[in-house]
């Protein structure tokens, strides 16, 4: 047990080609290692857990690597990867920003700066979180990161560049890191899965993908979790139990049920919806997101904008066929603006009800309108 790492560090990407999801970036990047037109600046932004920096230290490694490869990755061999990959490096330095944001942080980081490399080409200063700088930091930060020494290379990180001041995003070469792909996660979910022995069912690697939201970092810290309660047996039922969601399979029969009109078996798996643990607002944002997920299917051109599984795809394109748009998108308008009244509701459970009644009736009101 004193040996585990956790997966997301165990197979953190070490090469650009092994960087998943963001090829627009790392295409990039190699090219200019491979031209020598290198920044002196970057600034790396997006979600949490995509590989900001991640791609940072790759930079870093291989624009100090005596001897990169045809396709510019690092050759691991020479004295300054294998001194990065030992963690002894004394020409890459990590500064979090977040713990080390002030004024003199930054001066004494500006000191190390004009004391040139021992070995190595470049001196690299990685700079994660940098909005949490203060502005005194920031502005003494400035001359530094403009007119640095041609030895010295930032890589600055950041979740929110909204954050920082226009005269450091002016000074930096901006690359825009974009969520990962579902696909993208569960490809890496099942290798990750192969190298560990763990058994998995497709459907329960898709769940993990959805649950993550675009982070890889997070999709695999929730696999690990779920390693650990399945025994290494990744079922579908497994992970939606492990993870408090509501399987989806509740959503299609509620929209089977709107469409027959049956009011009372819409109640009945609503009272057990919430037997099982789940609140109002949970249940009508999903069911809001699985009506639009119905309405993405109706057009084989737009099911690429579902974010799941082939299986789950045919089955949202065959509910959609049988309802037809005009029902989908009349049964999403209430559920929409259900889901954004609730949080006023006093009675949220009533509410929900009155919600789903409205939603039981919409074929019958259709039916007396055109025949009145």
């Amino acid at each position: 047990m004193d040996n585990y790492i956790v997966s997301a560090r165990k197979y953190r990407p070490v090469t650009f080609k092994s960087v998943v999801g963001q090829s627009h970036i790392t295409t990039t990047l190699k090219n200019a290692i491979r031209s020598g037109q290198l920044a002196q600046a970057f600034l790396f932004c997006g979600p949490r857990g995509v590989g900001k920096t991640t791609c940072a230290r790759i930079l870093a490694k291989t624009i100090n690597c005596t001897n990169p490869t045809a396709d510019m990755e690092a050759c691991n061999e020479c004295e300054s990867c294998r001194s990065f990959n030992n963690a002894a490096s004394m020409n890459i330095f990590e500064l979090d920003a977040a713990s080390n944001n002030s004024v003199d942080d930054i001066r004494e980081l500006v000191k190390q700066v004009y004391i040139p490399p021992q070995t190595g080409r470049y001196k690299v200063y990685i700079i994660d979180e940098v909005h949490m700088l203060s502005l005194a930091a920031f502005n003494a930060f400035l001359k530094t990161l403009e007119e640095p020494p041609a030895y010295a290379k930032f890589i600055l990180a950041t979740t929110e560049k909204h954050k920082i001041i226009p005269t450091i995003l002016s000074r930096c070469q901006i690359f825009d890191f974009k969520r990962i792909q579902s696909e993208d996660i569960v490809k890496h979910l099942a290798y990750v899965a192969g190298e560990e022995q763990v058994a998995y069912e497709q459907e329960a690697l898709h769940i993990i993908a959805q649950k993550a939201e675009g982070g890889l970092r997070d999709a695999l810290s929730i696999f690990d979790q779920l390693v650990s309660f399945t025994g290494g047996n990744l079922t579908e039922k497994g992970c939606l139990e492990n993870l408090n969601m509501l399987d989806s399979d509740y959503y299609f029969r509620l929209v089977d049920y709107f469409r027959q009109g049956n009011l009372s078996q819409t109640l009945l798996l609503y009272q057990e919806i919430i037997d099982k643990g789940f609140d109002s607002q949970h249940f009508i944002t999903g069911l809001s997101e699985h009506l639009r997920n119905l309405m993405v299917s109706i057009d084989p051109a737009t099911h690429k904008l579902l974010e799941c599984s082939e299986k789950s795809r045919q089955k949202m394109g065959h509910q959609a066929a049988e309802c037809g748009l005009p029902l989908i998108m009349r049964l999403l308008e209430i559920s929409s603006d259900a889901e954004y009244r609730l949080r006023d509701a006093n009675n949220k459970r009533l509410f929900i009800e009155v919600a789903l009644m409205k939603l039981s009736t919409v074929i019958t009101s259709q039916q007396a309108q055109s025949a009145g």
